[in-house]
């Protein structure tokens, strides 16, 4: 029996390429730059499984080109770039890497949470520069994190995990979730919850950890963004769109609030100039980015492509109606 061709977006690690290696044959696309369209279509045509990143939309439009396709596996927990409904109608099965990036992508949440209270961007920025003129009383003091209050907006894995370091803070926890968590998951993580209004107004840090749904597109909007506190500030490790930049743009000029620190953007890579200022840390989407972290991602995403051609139901299965169909 031939084995089935796999197309993968990027290297991967060599774990996941042992993986697959062993049960596939597989195309892996190596230059620096990113795949591009017309040769994600070309390369795509005769592949049985896609590798992907977020950075791959997946659609009808690669799913005509890709006619044998049977599975798209992303590397990645989100999946706004995937239309399911697209997938599902097709017979292709999509997968995510759910669970694995938790602990890192929450322990960068409060990187990004540190560094904008304590301004640390600016500080070693100046400590890099050659003008620094030594200790002063008032030189670039930032805002205290112990025993303040921290906002989740979005009580999933990540924001649990989040959740549960502020514990060390001393911090009192406040979260917002479409779903309300049980009680004894409330006690559990030591949160009180709050409709979305109130946790605005009264969180001095406010992490967002919500996907990206129709609902959440510009959740933090002009409205939303004047209800939080002058002093305080937004991080955002979920997904750019869920932040009207322009919004956040005018809420920093005017002094509406503190600071912000994103790990992501509304249409990345691209950055907008205004939020290029003292008062706002930026990252380039690294959330997830440790070694040991992404590497079980591309294993994940690798395993998932193996079972499906072993017969099996695909771990992380986002379109179940394709197996049931099958």
């Amino acid at each position: 029996m031939a084995r089935p061709k796999v197309l993968a977006t990027r290297p991967l690690f060599p774990a996941a390429q042992k993986i697959l290696n062993a049960n596939c044959d597989v195309d892996y696309w190596t230059q620096p730059e990113r795949i591009s369209k017309e040769e994600l279509f070309r390369r795509a045509a005769d592949k049985d499984a896609l590798v992907c990143l977020l950075t791959e939309r997946v659609d009808a439009e690669l799913l005509q080109a890709a006619p044998k396709l049977r599975i798209a596996a992303n590397v990645a927990v989100g999946f706004d770039n995937i239309n399911l409904a697209d997938c599902t109608k097709r017979g292709v099965a999509a997968t995510n890497t759910p669970g694995v990036l938790d602990e890192t992508t929450a322990d960068f949440a409060w990187t990004l949470l540190m560094a904008v209270a304590r301004r640390l961007g600016e500080g070693e920025q100046l400590a890099r520069s050659g003008n620094w003129k030594g200790w002063d009383l008032d030189q670039l003091v930032g805002a205290d994190v112990w025993g303040k209050t921290l906002g989740l907006v979005g009580f999933g894995r990540i924001g649990r995990a989040v959740a549960r370091r502020a514990t060390g803070f001393e911090m009192k926890v406040i979260y917002y979730d479409a779903l309300r968590a049980p009680l004894d998951v409330e006690h559990e993580f030591h949160v009180e919850y709050r409709d979305l209004n109130s946790l605005l107004a009264e969180a001095d840090f406010i992490s967002v950890h919500v996907p990206l749904l129709p609902e959440t597109r510009a959740l933090f909007n002009v409205a939303r963004l004047s209800q939080m506190k002058p002093t305080a500030f937004l991080i955002n490790t979920s997904r750019g769109p869920v932040v009207d930049e322009a919004a956040l743009v005018d809420a920093l000029e005017k002094k509406k609030i503190a600071g912000a620190a994103l790990d992501v953007f509304e249409k990345e890579p691209q950055i907008p100039a205004g939020l290029k200022r003292p008062n706002v840390v930026l990252a380039p989407h690294i959330a997830s980015a440790s070694l040991e972290t992404r590497t079980k991602m591309a294993c994940m995403a690798a395993e998932n492509v193996v079972a499906l051609f072993k017969g099996q139901r695909p771990p992380n299965l986002l379109n179940p109606d394709v197996w049931k169909a099958s």
